[in-house]
């Protein structure tokens, strides 16, 4: 199954990458930002921060997962699994965001690519389903 899913799991169009690397770095984005709100002050930085963290570095896991899924119907599920911690970090980018833990220049180029990570993940999994 990981052979036939490596084009699955690869990104078209415009700034195309291979989502595996995208989802790694966006990881590191999530560690970065986590080392950040560690120094300051406000402990309700430090939860979100930390709720943030685990559910981004999920998302790249659950697509490293998928590549060993045992058929296409177990690589939809994984992946599923990294669509919902993507929406999630939206949540905890959001509250990050709104409750003006992290600067908007800081939280904006965040936002956006957690929505492109998502939408990406779904495309994926639409053109696997449709394969199916």
């Amino acid at each position: 199954m990981a052979g036939s899913t490596e084009t699955d799991v690869r990104t078209r169009g415009k700034g195309s990458r291979d989502i595996r690397a995208r989802s790694l770095q966006y990881a590191l984005r999530a560690i970065k930002l986590y080392q950040h709100l560690q120094k300051q002050k406000d402990g309700a930085g430090w939860i979100i921060g930390k709720q943030y963290l685990r559910a981004a570095t999920s998302v790249g896991a659950n697509i490293e997962e998928a590549q060993a899924g045992e058929s296409r119907s177990d690589f939809i599920h994984k992946l599923g699994i990294a669509r919902k911690e993507t929406r999630e970090s939206i949540y905890w980018v959001r509250l990050l965001e709104q409750s003006e833990l992290v600067s908007p220049r800081r939280i904006a180029p965040l936002m956006k690519e957690t929505n492109e990570l998502l939408n990406v993940i779904t495309a994926i999994i639409l053109r696997t389903r449709e394969k199916s």
